[in-house]
């Protein structure tokens, strides 16, 4: 594609090149651009890629997008914009030629519960014949190939590019979900949504957004860009739904448990192999199996089918394939144990999280719950010493660790963490996670739960020089081997 074309309907300040040289490919990272590139060189939170030019150039880059002209860049077109970063959405755009125009483009948004409900909705679309792409915290599925997650939401030539991938692998649709970085930082500007749901918000992140306030409104960008044919799908329960709601133009539909909704559970009967309810819709009510735990996991399996209604499909046929559904990795996720105890992982690293988590668990229990946990370093502190109440109200034993230090140090973490306990004999501290999982798993006894909270589906633990493998799963396996 030449220049010109990628360039249309973007005002620059000047082009130092010709506009007609034949562009290969978009790229923001210099480790990734090939030979025949157009290399946008944006500011970041850490990084300005203009110090990485002479990276790209060397990779094969034959223009930039940069604030700055050098003269001494011999050969190189140049496109001079005083702020690359905030074109690089219009310049992916217009290289991909838009994809999401043709895909029906499901957005879910909240603190949690993105990640069960996009993969229910894939998993429903798939098999009701409509094959749909997955762009979220665990993978980025394309419909034939699958890539390992960086990032909830890429960056913006990244998310058109996987779109893009997924029209040519034939998808019809794609699930994302739509983080507030991901919304702050413009990752899905020119992205058509047809549906955004919202699941619901409570504390996290607020060492970006310093402020719950701040939180919502960045959530709000996505229902703020829906034009009256899209959905906004929210959670009538959440205190937040109708702010987020508030002006927006497009047709609503809610979802809930407590207050009255489109659709709508009632008769809820959960147990550690599943739930079962009823589903009001348009009248009439309908009987749900689910292989999901979980009062919470209601509201995901809700979302779900929302989705796939909006998407054109009827409830009953949503209803057949719910009982068969696959569990998402690290989301409330039983391993296979030979043991007389149950052993639990989940993502859970919010205080809200962890209580839903063991909340539900409690109500099961026939013995103690250990609950093993840690928070992730240079994020929100303040929800340390609230994770620790919730862990001691619902859990026998807290058994405190790492989770992902980053660049603090896991003793400072730690401490933060111990803050919140009342009791002195309802916590334990061991730093190394494997140490700390295999010592829950020794004291466990007969119908016993171990919870392993934090990382879920993540295979790296972050420390600060250096990132190491760690599943939790696998360390679950190895330590009941013994």
């Amino acid at each position: 594609m030449k220049l010109k074309r990628i360039l249309k309907d973007i005002e620059v300040k000047e082009i130092k090149g010709s506009k007609d040289i034949e562009i290969t490919g978009v790229c923001s990272d210099s480790r990734r651009v090939f030979p025949g590139n157009l290399f946008i060189a944006r500011k970041g939170l850490e990084y300005d890629a203009a110090d990485f030019i002479p990276d790209a150039v060397s990779a094969g880059a034959v223009a930039i997008v940069t604030d700055l002209y050098n003269p001494f860049l011999d050969k190189i077109v140049q496109v001079i914009h005083e702020d690359p970063a905030s074109i690089e959405a219009d310049l992916a755009a217009n290289y991909f030629e838009y994809p999401s125009k043709q895909l029906f483009m499901i957005g879910i948004t909240g603190t949690n519960g993105k990640t069960t409900t996009s993969y229910l909705i894939k998993q429903l679309l798939d098999n009701l014949q409509k094959p749909s792409g997955l762009i979220g915290s665990i993978e980025y599925n394309t419909g034939l190939q699958k890539h390992a997650a960086s990032k909830t939401t890429p960056d913006s030539v990244t998310n058109q590019k996987l779109l893009k991938e997924m029209l040519l692998n034939d998808c019809k649709a794609c699930v994302m979900e739509v983080t507030s970085h991901g919304l702050m930082q413009k990752r899905v500007k020119n992205i058509d949504f047809d549906v955004a749901i919202f699941t619901h918000l409570t504390q996290d992140h607020l060492d970006y957004h310093h402020s719950m306030d701040e939180y919502l409104q960045a959530k709000k960008i996505l229902f703020d860009s829906l034009s009256e044919e899209k959905w906004a799908v929210v959670n009538a329960d959440s205190e937040h739904s109708g702010s987020l709601t508030k002006n927006i133009k497009a047709k609503i539909f809610s979802y809930g448990i407590e207050k009255p909704a489109d659709l709508q559970a009632m008769n809820i009967s959960t147990s550690i192999s599943g739930t079962t309810f009823d589903v009001v819709y348009q009248n009439q009510t309908y009987s749900i199996t689910s292989p999901l735990v979980g009062i919470f996991n209601v509201y995901n399996v809700l979302a779900a089918i929302a989705a796939v209604i909006l998407a054109g499909f009827s409830i009953t046929e949503c209803i057949q394939l719910i009982e068969n559904l696959q569990l998402v990795p690290g989301r409330l996720e039983k391993v296979k144990v030979k043991k007389p105890f149950s052993v639990f992982v989940d993502f859970s690293h919010t205080p809200d999280a962890l209580e839903k988590v063991l909340f539900t668990l409690h109500q099961m229990k026939r013995g103690k719950i250990i609950t093993v946990f840690g928070c992730g370093g240079n994020r929100d502190a303040k929800k340390r010493p609230l994770m620790a109440k919730v862990s001691e109200k619902y859990s026998d034993l807290s058994i405190i660790t790492n989770d992902n230090p980053r660049k603090e140090d896991p003793e400072s973490i730690a401490k933060e963490i111990v803050s919140g306990f009342q009791s002195y004999s309802n916590y334990q501290v061991v730093l190394d996670r494997k140490e700390a999982i295999e010592h829950a798993i020794k004291l466990a006894k007969e119908d016993d739960i171990i919870v392993i909270a934090g990382k879920g589906h993540e295979k790296r633990q972050i420390f600060k020089l250096l990132a190491v493998d760690f599943d939790d799963v696998k360390c679950v396996e190895e330590a009941c081997k013994h």
